[in-house]
């Protein structure tokens, strides 16, 4: 049985730490804690990969090197039936969560991501594992400030964190690893039970 991870993100440069690149930066958290091979790119699946162990569970660890829109393409050779889908975890920015949080979810709509949109398609369900990472800002007293109307939606998003919230979001990558921990060991129930109440 083997687990298949994605962070998704946008593969050039210029994009390196912004929000939409959340699920890259948090998978790469993933990678360094569990001593995985450095990424290495696979032309066949659009992609750089890395893996192995984690556990007594493999792990194969991909972040598309499509753009966001494309992110399915990676996928089409690795993930050919629904029953696999099961064995599938999308890592991913979300704007309906504020930064510092996360949840698991399984089988939902996209909420808008274009990059989930794109993996449905491919994979022709919705059932799959993901985990939404937190992005929008809040105010002093805690209420979430998510951006309105498309063209600050996508500044917001292709914007870069500043220093203190990159640290804000390395912390919750630590808990995200022991969320995936918990699902490879555990299963999507006791992970969705310990870590979705946090």
């Amino acid at each position: 049985m083997k687990w298949i991870i994605v962070g998704l993100g946008n593969p050039d440069g210029e994009y390196a730490g912004t929000r939409h690149n959340t699920g890259r930066i948090v998978l790469d958290e993933f990678r360094q804690a569990h001593d995985l091979p450095d990424w290495e790119e696979k032309k066949l699946y659009k992609a750089l990969v890395s893996g192995g162990k984690v556990g007594k569970t493999d792990a194969l660890l991909i972040e598309p090197e499509t753009t966001m829109n494309n992110s399915g393409k990676s996928l089409l050779s690795l993930v050919k039936s629904k029953k696999q889908a099961e064995q599938f975890v999308v890592i991913h920015d979300d704007l309906d969560l504020p930064l510092g949080k996360w949840k698991f979810s399984f089988n939902r709509g996209s909420g808008g991501h274009k990059g989930i949109e794109s993996i449905a398609r491919t994979l022709k369900t919705k059932a799959f594992v993901r985990i939404r990472v937190g992005v929008s800002p809040t105010s002093l007293f805690g209420k979430m400030k998510k951006p309105h109307g498309d063209d600050a939606v996508v500044k917001f998003i292709l914007g870069k964190f500043s220093d203190g919230e990159m640290k804000e979001l390395r912390k919750v990558g630590k808990e995200v690893v022991q969320g995936l921990e918990t699902l490879i060991k555990d299963g999507l129930d006791a992970a969705m039970g310990e870590w979705n109440s946090q």
